[in-house]
């Protein structure tokens, strides 16, 4: 019996990139996964291939800046073990689109960006919090970004509040067992990065690199299961920068 078996992980964005990812690499290990994603048949389809190669997975439609819709969910997620183990605060907007100057986004789209990369973060994390506490093990795992340590975008800024809610839920939860940590993913060469980021941008970011070389899916998915682990059981409000030493600083 593996460390996750009989334990359930609540991964938010878990219909693709890196919430597929997480949700496969937990399920290969034994886990229940609930993938939520904003696209209910995209998170289905994601627990679909999991179940398939003999996972145990749900998929759910659902926006993380909902409250009562997180809330469900996360109550519809513990009946299964008897609560949850581990919440992947992975869902966040991050296209080009929201990657434009302040000035040329305008104050709506820059409202749309905090509310899913920040609030989405505090509203999933409190509606799961009931269902975590006491739990032997339990852990949260918030997705940063890179971007959150070198300034400049509005999008940082997002993730830098993120960074910023670990420290402060790692200090509330504390007190109920529950470990708060994140991961600041640098230039990460997934699929769809491979196919849209021009040459010219990759070689500009990789030659910041201390590591040279890509960046690849599994460099996040293992430093997410370290960190949900019992190995990491002494370390919380940490986020730990995954980016061949491009973000390196104190």
């Amino acid at each position: 019996m593996g460390e996750w078996q009989g334990r359930t992980a609540v991964i938010t964005g878990g219909g693709r990139g890196f919430g597929k990812a997480f949700g496969t690499a937990l399920a290969a290990e034994g886990a229940h996964v609930v993938l939520v994603d904003i696209d209910d048949a995209v998170a289905e389809a994601a627990a679909e291939e999991i179940r398939a190669a003999g996972g145990s997975a749900d998929g759910v439609g659902g926006d993380v800046t909902d409250e009562a819709r997180m809330a469900a969910i996360m109550e519809q997620a513990a009946a299964v073990n008897g609560g949850v183990d581990l919440l992947v605060n992975n869902a966040g907007l991050h296209s080009d689109e929201y990657g434009q100057p302040i000035l040329k986004m305008g104050l709506a789209k820059v409202r749309r960006l905090f509310d899913v990369n920040v609030l989405g973060v505090v509203c999933c994390t409190l509606a799961a919090h009931p269902h975590m506490k006491g739990r032997a093990g339990a852990s949260v795992v918030n997705i940063s970004s890179s971007a959150a340590h070198m300034g400049g975008s509005a999008y940082g800024d997002s993730k830098l509040a993120v960074a910023g809610l670990t420290i402060t839920f790692a200090r509330e939860l504390g007190a109920d067992g529950i470990r708060v940590n994140a991961i600041s993913p640098g230039l990460i060469l997934t699929e769809t990065i491979r196919n849209e980021l021009p040459e010219a941008t990759k070689q500009r970011v990789q030659a910041m690199q201390l590591i040279p070389g890509d960046g690849i899916e599994k460099d996040i998915v293992d430093a997410m299961l370290y960190l949900a682990s019992a190995k990491a059981r002494f370390v919380t409000g940490e986020t730990l920068r995954v980016t061949g030493g491009m973000a390196a600083g104190v």
